[in-house]
């Protein structure tokens, strides 16, 4: 599978589009009154933290956040976006994270990489929403032979070569008999997102969620994380900060700031220290 290919151009919103959008939002609307969410919590969402969503709201806060920055696309792009969240949804629906759906993870994911990082390509959002369906599921989508090869396939023919391929970047192979799980882990995500700038855009977001909302995690776990994310801190200082990373030199220091607060607290972890919860984790 080709894991290049980041250069793809981004798809226009033609002006005649004002109708199917308008009846676009009606639906969003309509959705988050069946989630709960009142007109004016909708609007709220909009500015509020994603991890205050997740807090108040859950995966349904999530989703709507997400509808609310997918209305920037066009509604061919939008619709791709909703099927990548349809897959994402049905392959980690038994998946937990602590005390939330897995599929939060995915959506916080998502909704920074549009929201924070300001970006408008509707493959890099599919990407992120399905960026561990194949580490994770490689067998529920290549049932035929449940092999990473064979599910990247599939997420090619349903999405496209550029969406499996950035799934593909960061997505960490099986493991090596006799390696240590979390040097080959870091060994991959320094070789894969060499080569992908867009990549890095995902990974940043999928390390800040993992690694800057440490803050958000309690128990033996917080050991595990921060042996495995704070040896890539550097590493992702380094991707991200190189010109050809294709994001704002704001959103390039923003991130390279909660790279810092992440390090400050994977050290604060492992000397049996006290959590910052300072400063923006989004």
């Amino acid at each position: 599978m080709a894991q290049g290919g980041d250069t793809a151009p981004r798809s226009a919103v033609n002006a005649d589009e004002g109708h199917a959008r308008e009846a676009a939002a009606g639906g969003d609307r309509r959705s988050a009154a069946r989630a709960g969410i009142s007109p004016g919590e909708r609007r709220l969402l909009a500015a509020m933290p994603l991890h205050a969503i997740t807090a108040l709201h859950g995966e349904a806060g999530l989703r709507e956040r997400l509808a609310i920055e997918a209305e920037v696309f066009a509604d061919a792009d939008r619709e791709r976006i909703t099927r990548a969240l349809d897959l994402a949804a049905r392959l980690h629906a038994s998946d937990r994270r602590q005390r939330e759906s897995y599929l939060s993870h995915l959506l916080r994911v998502a909704v920074r990489i549009v929201s924070h990082y300001r970006v408008r390509d509707p493959d890099v959002v599919c990407a992120a929403l399905l960026h561990d369906s194949v580490e994770d599921h490689a067998a529920e989508l290549a049932p035929g032979d449940g092999s990473q090869q064979g599910a990247f396939r599939v997420l090619a023919e349903q999405f496209g070569d550029r969406v499996a391929g950035l799934v593909a970047s960061v997505t960490n192979p099986p493991h090596e008999p006799g390696r240590d799980r979390h040097e080959q882990y870091r060994e991959h995500v320094a070789a894969s997102l060499e080569s992908s700038p867009w990549a890095r855009v995902i990974k940043a977001s999928d390390f800040t969620d993992n690694g800057v909302g440490l803050i958000h995690t309690t128990g033996p776990k917080l050991d595990r994380l921060a042996a495995k994310y704070a040896p890539l801190v550097p590493v992702l200082r380094d991707l991200i900060g190189r010109p050809d990373t294709p994001l704002s030199d704001d959103v390039k220091r923003r991130i390279l700031g909660q790279l810092d607060r992440a390090a400050q607290r994977f050290a604060a972890v492992r000397s049996g220290g006290t959590l910052d919860g300072g400063g923006s984790h989004q």
